[in-house]
């Protein structure tokens, strides 16, 4: 028997979803920086549940630029789960030599620095000195200066800031209305290249997007300001495909502190409830648990059925 706390969700319900358009393509995006958690299982059952709802096809896409956390324990994690908890994909890798082989973002580096060019070309970012710490301290990201320094973007060790231009942008929701917003003040002229030379996500996940053709994104609440922005990086970019794909911004299963599930923070892990003999509707169940439903859930389509209201 199970025995796990209550947690909440960061709103009130899942809104009923209905009259959606088809789609052609989305992905389930997750990264080998640690175990994935029961955050990322609801997640892929929206995922699975729209795409199957819509008619599209899922792509398994792993975002494995931060290096330094990547290792092939956390790459195996993410098989293991989408296999115990039998959640399908289309497209993308069987295993981890498949990934390294064929699907790794370091493959697509030439398509980031094409990216890059067009941006310099087009005098759309500057070089910045700023530390994450020195951030932190100052608070606003929009506090830095280095836009008035004039740094040469050929130095080392800068980071690439994106003008931002405060205008609203138009995101397509996945039911195809248009909500206009603009960015948050903490994401005014965010970084799109690292000092150590990869792509920040914003720049990775849209040019991933565009390249593998995805018409629908589900991605949790958190990430809205990530989807604004990589809006307005697609404008500068004059990538065009990418404000034709439909968003689906579902809560966040939330620790009794309040704060999201992390797999940086020691969240209860599904390889951990795996391996001590729980099964994966015992997991499906406890997800559901979280989200404020007490009934057993024996697979992502009815996890799916509950987050949806059907």
């Amino acid at each position: 028997m199970l025995c796990f706390l209550y947690f909440g969700v960061s709103t009130a319900v899942l809104k009923v979803i209905s009259n959606i358009t088809n789609y052609h393509k989305t992905r389930i995006a997750p990264t080998p920086s640690g175990f994935l958690h029961l955050g990322n299982v609801l997640s892929f059952a929206i995922s699975a549940g729209l795409a199957q709802k819509t008619g599209a096809k899922i792509l398994l896409r792993i975002d494995d630029l931060d290096q330094l956390r990547v290792n092939d324990e956390y790459l195996q994690d993410i098989f293991d789960t989408l296999n115990f908890l039998q959640i399908p994909w289309d497209e993308g890798p069987r295993d981890i030599k498949e990934f390294k082989d064929k699907y790794s973002q370091l493959h697509r580096m030439p398509l980031y620095n094409v990216a890059f060019k067009q941006l310099y070309d087009a005098g759309l970012v500057f070089a910045c000195t700023c530390s994450r710490k020195q951030m932190r301290e100052e608070g606003l990201v929009n506090s830095c200066t280095c836009f008035e320094h004039n740094q040469p973007l050929t130095a080392q060790n800068v980071n690439w800031r994106l003008l931002t231009t405060g205008d609203d942008v138009a995101v397509k929701n996945y039911d195809g209305h248009i909500i206009r917003a603009a960015l948050p003040a903490s994401m005014h002229n965010f970084i799109i290249k690292k000092k150590d030379g990869f792509p920040s996500y914003q720049l990775a996940s849209l040019i991933d997007d565009v390249f593998y053709e995805i018409d629908l994104v589900v991605r949790g609440d958190d990430l809205w300001p990530s989807t604004l922005a990589q809006h307005e990086l697609a404008l500068a970019l004059k990538q065009s495909a990418f404000h034709h794909i439909g968003f689906f911004h579902h809560p966040l299963l939330m620790e009794q502190s309040g704060q999201k599930l992390s797999k940086s923070a020691g969240a209860t892990s599904v390889r951990y409830l795996r391996q001590h003999g729980h099964t994966a509707a015992d997991i499906y169940t406890l997800t559901a648990r979280m989200l404020g439903i007490n009934q057993h859930t024996e697979n992502w389509q009815q996890l799916a059925a509950i987050a949806f209201r059907l």
